[in-house]
Formats: C-alpha cells, structure tokens, sequence
C-alpha cells in the first residue's frame, strides 16, 4: 500500500461519512423513514442498494475462491438474474398491494401468527449466525492478506480489521437506517465495479487473453457437469439454484426491504431490473477472476497460497500504484453494505415482529429508537461471533455455505404456494415450515459431524475425476491435493488410515508423469480408497452416514419436493382459508390493482428485461 493508495480509501471514508450525516441531519420521523427510507427510494439507489447488499465474503472470498478450484461450476448460482427479474414483475406489485411492512408479517396475515413468528426466528438466527458471522470472518482475512500486516499495537490484524468493519458499519447504519444503507450503497456499487474490473482486465493482459485461461481451464470452463459427478451433478445444481435464488431474491427481508421502499411500483420495478443487469457482473468480476488467478499461478505468475485468498492475492500482487487503494475501497464497500443491510433488516424483523407484540401502542419516535438499539444489538453479536469464527472458521466457514441450501425450502415452498395456490391452510404451512427446517437443520447437525469424514469419500471422487481430466498445467495441483487428501484421511482415521494414506501417496506418486498407465493406475487406488471409506462408514454409522453422503444439491432439491408434497397434502385434508386470508393471495388483485400496475410500465421496461434474460441464454450457451 502507497500513499496514493492510502489517500484514495481516506476520501471515500470522506464521502461516505459525508452521506451518512447528510441522512442523519435529516431525523427519522417514523419506522416507515428508519427501516423503509420512507418509501421513497428511487429505482437508482434500490438497484445499487440490491447489488451491493447480495455482494459479500461469498464473492469476495468463496465465489473467486470456487473460480479458482472448480471453474464455472458455482456460476448457476450467480446467474440468477432472471429471479430479481421475478422480483420486480411479480413480487413487487404483489407486495404493494398488501402493504406489509416484513415478509414475516405477509406469512401471518395469509396464514397464522405462529408462521410470522417460526419464519421471524429463522431469519434472525440465521442472520446473526451466518450471513454476519461468515462477512466479518472473511473481512478479517481478506484485509489481512492485502494490507499484509501481520499485527498492530500487539494485536492480530484480523481482529483490527474485522471489529473495526463491523463498528464501523454498525455505527452509520444505527445513525442512518435505512436511507444510509440505500444512498452508500449509490456510492459503494461503482467502487466496487470500478475497481473489480480493473482486477478482470490487468489479470486477463497478464496470463496472455481469455484463450489462455480456457486452455488451462480446460474442464472447469463447462457449466453443465454430468449427473455422475461428485459435486456439481447437473439435475441437483439446476433445481437448488432454482430454490435458494426465488427465497434469496423474491421472499428475503434482507434483499425485499429494499424494493419495499421504493416510492412506487415503477421505481420498485426499474430498480429490480437494474440490479438484475448488475446481477449478471459477479461472474465477471470475481468468479472468472478465479479462474484467471489459477491460470495465472499456474505459469508461476502468482504465488496464491490458498483458494480463499485468490482475489485478495491479485489485489496484493498485481495491482499498479492508486488502484490498489480503490479495490480496497471496493472489498470494504462490498462488505460494508452487505453487513448493514443485514443490521437493517435484523433490527426491522426485530421491531416488526416481536416488540411491536409487547408494545403495541408504542410511538413510532420510540419504535424507531428501539430500532436503533436492536441493530446495536446485532452489532455486538457479530463482534461477540468473530472468537468462534477465528477458532472454527475455516471447517465453518465451509458448512455454513450450506446453511442457505438447508433452510430455503421450507420457506420457498410456503411463499409459492401461499402467494399462488389459494387452498393452501395454516396448518400446512406451519407443519411445511417446521418439519423442513428441523430436517434441514438435522442434515446441518450430520454435515457438522458424520459429514466431515463423508466428505472424504467425496473428496476422493473428486480426485479420481480430475486424474481422468489432468493436464500438464493442473498436475502440480493435483499433485498437491492428492497428497494434502492423504494427510487429511492420517488424521481423521489415525488407527486405521495408514493403509489408505498410502495408497493415496502412491497415486500421488504416480502423477509425477503423465500417461495413460499411470493415470489409470492412480484412479484405481483412489477408486479403492473411495470404497473402502464408504464401507468403513457405512458400517460405523449407518443411515446417518448415508443421509449425510447425499450431495448438498441433490438434497436441496429432495427437501424442496419433500416440502410441496407435505404442504399440499396437509392443505387437501385440513380446513380451507378464509375469504380474508384469500386476500394475500395472487388472486385476489382486483381490475383496479391490476390497472395500477399496468400503468406502471412502458416498453423500455419490457425491452430491458429482455436484454437481461437474452444475456443468461447467451451465457448458458457458451459455458454449457
């Protein structure tokens, strides 16, 4: 780091506190200005504000991260465009029509308070646990690695940096609420842009052209991967994507808060529609950045040390005199706006949903101060969270990716049907919520504990499929982790893994050069290893360790069917909605709503989604 590079990320500090006492020299006068920026959000500001808030340590750390060890793979998650899509055209004028305040409040006015209070518990919980613990733990180690200090006044830098970002955001959200979160995000989204793409072109001019990372790629640039493969089978990835994006996108009070506070339909759709076209860049701007930091490791042009640290590797090493300070101002806006919308959102289901119960004649001045104090709340829960992180983060970090995967389901299953079907009841709702987060959070209690070492008969299939596809510029790699695979198995299995271990140390071996006997001789001892893991397991665990083994997609996709079958089963044999209830339902808009709603698009609106759906097909065609 210069002092240019210093000077730059002092002036955005500037700017942003500039914007954020701008919005508190103005005062909330209600909880529709603090949690909802007073409804009048415009279609600019609700599009960054999407974007900046879906980009976080998953980008910045997983997603370059996944680029760099399994290529295009993880981009179905992150094409997804076309759900926001779904969002504006369909959601939006939904919700304003039944004017709620949260998405917990729409599951008690459709179907029962106990279905507003399970869907409320959830959020929270997996607020507070996930999406803020695994940002602040990536933002310590990402920071870490680009500033390249060790330590300050005696004290790691992790816990600097990631106590500092957290403070720091909590502070201007507390102050700012909503409007904070929505105009930094103005700011944050082309810092990030700016400075990410600059990272894509200087990376791309390095490794020698686009051609050369497919090249080296090879495999990794296919999108569509067969059915048989261990972690990306085709049916799974599609359907689960599919899942985690319509309750991400279309039913979270972390992403739907922000086109709820758009001034109308049409600011609420064209912001929708905007943060769809930004929707499309993360795959440019930090998968493929992955990708083209293992090109580039590969012709020994960068010395990367881990997956995780592959975008903060280019940033360190790569990046001329000034830049640097940008996409750092990048990385923080990124993570900075991710975690006050959550803050936000936390503190909104907070007084939304449970203080408003105890305090139902509350004044909205004291409502609003009750917001404040929530969001200090999850503040410091974050900070409270960051000593397991730094302990455990590493094997958490991995497992609560899944977390998303695990508690979708239940909760897109009950929106769908509840918005579209109008026979679904209370009580299949309640029982499609309950019965699919306890099954979910069950199959997170095995990945915890049978799945580590469930994780090794995967692992092994991973490797023998990489044996079969090696190149000259993956055998290294490959090399490595065969061998980093051994250890792992020594280690887990240490009275019976010395068998294992050397075999897989023979394979490793064999790899030393690359021709057909030899290749076909390491995939035997690693198909013969895979297999004797899985007896091994079967026999100690039994069904456990089966349910465990079903890969993560795959099981996304069972729980999300097992939960419609339950939901609809339960609503055919229990008492059917009220006429009231029927009133949160698709249906029930009226010739006026739905003039309404017409009136609110034009063909600019209609030719622009197209464009975006155009560039998803274009996309699929070219990766497939």
């Amino acid at each position: 780091m210069t002092t240019i590079d210093w000077i730059v990320i002092a002036l955005f500090f500037i700017a942003l506190i500039g914007i954020v006492v701008w919005v508190f020299i103005q005062r909330e006068k209600d909880t529709k200005d603090y949690f909802l920026a007073g409804k009048n959000a415009g279609w600019v500001s609700i599009g960054s504000s999407i974007f900046a808030s879906n980009i976080g340590s998953e980008h910045l750390v997983g997603l370059a991260g996944t680029g760099f060890i399994s290529g295009m793979a993880m981009a179905h998650w992150e094409i997804q465009a076309w759900v926001i899509l779904l969002l504006g055209w369909v959601f939006v004028p939904f919700y304003d029509r039944i004017k709620i305040f949260t998405m917990p409040e729409f599951l008690e006015h459709r179907f029962s308070s106990a279905s507003r209070s399970i869907l409320s518990m959830i959020s929270l919980i997996s607020y507070v646990l996930t999406k803020v613990a695994v940002t602040v733990y990536a933002g310590g180690v990402v920071f870490k690695e680009v500033f390249g200090i060790e330590s300050m006044w005696g004290i790691d830098f992790f816990w600097i940096s990631a106590i500092g970002l957290v403070l720091i955001t909590g502070i201007y959200t507390i102050l700012g609420g909503m409007k904070a979160v929505m105009y930094t995000s103005v700011l944050q989204t082309p810092v990030l842009l700016i400075g990410s793409i600059v990272i894509l072109i200087i990376g791309l001019i390095k490794v020698g052209g686009w051609g050369e990372v497919q090249r080296i790629a090879g495999d990794n640039m296919h999108l569509i991967r067969p059915i048989s493969d261990p972690e990306f089978p085709w049916p799974g990835v599609i359907l689960a994507s599919m899942v985690i994006g319509f309750w991400y996108w279309c039913t979270d009070q972390f992403i739907v808060q922000r086109v709820l506070s758009g001034r109308n339909q049409r600011e609420a759709r064209r912001g929708a529609i905007l943060g769809g076209y930004f929707k499309l860049l993360p795959v440019f701007i930090f998968l493929i950045p992955g990708m083209i930091a293992f090109a580039l490791s590969q012709k020994g042009l960068l010395n990367v040390s881990s997956s995780d640290s592959a975008f903060a590797a280019m940033v360190a090493q790569l990046l001329p005199i000034g830049f640097k300070g940008v996409v750092v101002c990048g990385l923080l806006a990124a993570l900075m706006s991710s975690l006050a919308s959550l803050f936000n959102s936390s503190a909104a289901l907070f007084v939304g949903d449970f203080y408003k119960k105890f305090k139902p004649k509350a004044s909205e001045q004291h409502l609003v101060v009750v917001g404040r104090i929530a969001t200090g709340a999850v503040v410091i829960l974050g900070v409270a969270w960051i000593p397991v992180m730094l302990g455990l983060g590493k094997v958490l970090y991995e497992y609560l990716q899944a977390v998303q995967g695990l508690l979708a389901p239940a909760i897109a299953t009950v929106f769908l049907l509840g918005v579209f079907w109008k026979r679904t009841t209370a009580k299949a709702a309640l029982w499609g919520m309950i019965l699919g987060f306890a099954i979910g959070m069950f199959r997170l209690f095995l990945n915890v504990t049978v799945g580590m070492k469930a994780a090794l008969v995967t692992e092994a299939d991973k490797l023998m499929n990489k044996v079969n596809s090696v190149t000259e510029y993956t055998r290294e790699l490959l090399v490595t982790n065969i061998q980093a695979f051994s250890d792992k198995i020594g280690k887990t299995f240490p009275a019976v893994g010395d068998a294992m271990s050397g075999s897989v140390k023979e394979a490793a071996g064999s790899m030393a050069v690359i021709t057909p006997e030899s290749k076909e001789h390491a995939y035997n001892l690693l198909s013969q290893v895979s297999g004797s893991l899985d007896t091994m397991l079967t026999d100690q665990y039994g069904i456990l360790y089966q349910i465990a083994a079903v890969n993560g997609h795959v099981f996304t996709s069972l729980l999300f069917i097992f939960c419609l079958l339950v939901v609809i089963f339960v609503s055919l044999f229990t008492t059917a909605p009220t006429e009231k209830q029927l009133n949160y339902t698709m249906m029930a808009a009226t010739a006026q709503d739905k003039a309404i709603t017409r009136a609110s698009w034009n063909k600019w609106d209609v030719i622009h989604t197209i464009i975006v759906i155009s560039v998803i097909i274009v996309f699929y065609i070219y990766f497939w």
